[in-house]
């Protein structure tokens, strides 16, 4: 019959797989979309289990505050602004097509409105390309160049936190510790290593899968591992 895979487990929801939302500290989005230009103060840097960029919670002229991820520099007593009419200055928070071309910007919403979703990472900071009407070219980290709304709102600067790969892990308990505070089971054990009764990729006389791991969509849970639905696998031809 043979066990249940990691992808079934994870299924169930259990503790292991879990995310530990219960240590975040608060969501990191803008505030509601308005046409007007606030002015905010950094009272407080923060920093947020699992994120691995420090939260900046700021606190608007009417009271309001927010969090958001910290630019490089950004001090606490910073004051900064958020709007089209602000100056362009790290840690600000202005609609992309009201940022100069060449500036590099992170914490990018994807629709206006939506609080920032691409390049929030530490270190992973996006440059703005250029502008064609109602929409604005921006480089991505990962080398995509992306159109989007001119009207999309974005922070000036770097995430800050840009060091944190550079320092060793040296031992598997600091990686335990490392990925305990995010939604991700360590370590992971890969299905070729393992038995033939424990997954379907396991046995033989090495490690290989030894046959095709395309799978169809269809599949049930306990067949479904592999190349899932792949339109096609291997190195392309020349």
């Amino acid at each position: 019959m043979g066990k249940r895979i990691l992808s079934q487990r994870a299924g169930r929801g259990t503790s292991v797989f879990r995310s530990p939302s219960h240590l975040r500290v608060a969501p990191a989005r803008y505030p509601t979309l308005t046409e007007s230009t606030k002015r905010g103060v950094v009272v407080e840097l923060v920093h947020d289990p699992g994120r691995w960029v420090p939260l900046a919670r700021v606190v608007l002229e009417d009271g309001s505050e927010f969090y958001t991820p910290a630019a490089e520099g950004v001090y606490v007593g910073q004051v900064i602004y958020i709007g089209p009419q602000s100056p362009i200055a790290v840690g600000n928070i202005l609609p992309l097509n009201k940022i100069p071309e060449g500036t590099k910007v992170f914490n990018i919403e994807l629709r206006p409105g939506d609080g920032g979703k691409l390049a929030r990472q530490a270190g992973s900071y996006s440059v703005v390309l250029g502008k064609s009407g109602s929409y604005v070219i921006v480089l991505l980290p990962s080398g995509e160049q992306r159109t989007l709304l001119g009207s999309c709102r974005a922070t000036i600067g770097v995430p800050a936190g840009a060091g944190r790969p550079e320092k060793p892990l040296l031992k598997a308990g600091l990686s335990y510790h490392k990925w305990k505070v995010k939604a991700r089971k360590w370590p992971r054990v890969r299905g070729v290593v393992m038995n033939a009764v424990s997954h379907p990729h396991g046995g033989g006389s090495h490690q290989s899968v030894s046959r095709s791991s395309t799978v169809s969509r269809n599949a049930p849970p306990g067949r479904k591992v592999g190349h899932i639905a792949a339109k096609r696998t291997g190195r392309t031809k020349r």
